[in-house]
């Protein structure tokens, strides 16, 4: 069981790479040191969420240089999440859901500390097929879906 999750492991990594899809390296991002601040709490989603959000504000930054991206449970297989920027506390949700990824994938969303780029696993709001990948381009302020390359 474990040798066939490897390989159909390395297989979508393999198609991934030829078919020029993006790599963490291609989105560098300039990294910070972490103090801890507060959470920014502006809209209702933030309030709602506000213990899980504040749960990150001793956590290190894992994403995007300044970062840091937490993620919970919203369903069955149902992942919801948002990036707290470490210097300022400000919040912005992933603007999607993600759910129903393959079960070769142990993790819907891949990230890095060094990287803008999130590729999520699965279907977006519960829709499409569980086996497709997206790519986002964090801005900062919002995160820009990208295509892989033809």
């Amino acid at each position: 069981m474990n040798s066939t999750r490897i390989f159909f492991s390395l297989l979508a990594f393999v198609s991934a790479q030829a078919l020029g899809a993006p790599r963490f390296e291609g989105f560098p991002a300039r990294s910070y040191a972490r103090h801890p601040v507060g959470i920014q709490l502006h809209g209702a989603k933030d309030r709602e969420y506000a213990s899980k959000l504040r749960k990150t504000l001793h956590q290190p930054v894992n994403f995007a240089g300044r970062y840091v991206l937490t993620t919970w449970g919203c369903g069955a297989s149902c992942v919801i999440g948002a990036a707290i920027d470490a210097r300022t506390g400000a919040v912005t949700w992933i603007p999607f859901t993600v759910c129903c990824c393959d079960l070769n994938i142990t993790e819907p969303l891949e990230y890095r500390p060094e990287s803008r780029l999130l590729v999520a696993h699965g279907s977006l709001d519960e829709k499409g097929a569980g086996s497709a990948v997206h790519y986002d381009d964090f801005d900062g302020r919002r995160f820009v879906p990208i295509a892989p390359a033809p």
